[in-house]
């Protein structure tokens, strides 16, 4: 697990340094392999922005969030990490179990027949 962390436009203490480490390290527990992860944290006017990038293997994940305060802006975009990681495992789970993709699910549902009102009743 390699985790950089970036500063633009504001000094970087070492508690927004820990916080965003033990944030992000937490993320490692849903990948298989080994991740790379890219945090910029910033300052842009009265937001804070925070951008990570990860990788894992062939699957990158990304995502920006902004606020009035840096440790809420963390929070939320690993959030949103966590969220996207979720997605990916439970639609790679899915196709691996034989599951419909949702393109493949209406391609399907276009092709099928309406149901008569007189057949549903009886």
């Amino acid at each position: 697990m390699n985790i950089t962390i970036t500063f633009r436009h504001m000094e970087g203490t070492d508690a927004v340094k820990k916080h965003t480490t033990e944030k992000v390290a937490k993320l490692q527990k849903f990948l298989r392999q080994a991740m790379t992860a890219q945090v910029t944290l910033s300052v842009e006017g009265l937001e804070h922005v925070a951008e990570v990038r990860i990788q894992s293997g062939s699957a990158h994940f990304n995502a920006t969030e902004r606020s009035e305060d840096m440790y809420a802006s963390i929070d939320m975009v690993l959030d949103k990490l966590e969220r996207q990681i979720g997605h990916q495992k439970g639609a790679k789970m899915a196709s691996k179990r034989g599951g419909t993709t949702a393109g493949q699910f209406a391609a399907d549902a276009e092709h099928a027949s309406p149901v008569s009102d007189k057949a549903s009743r009886s």
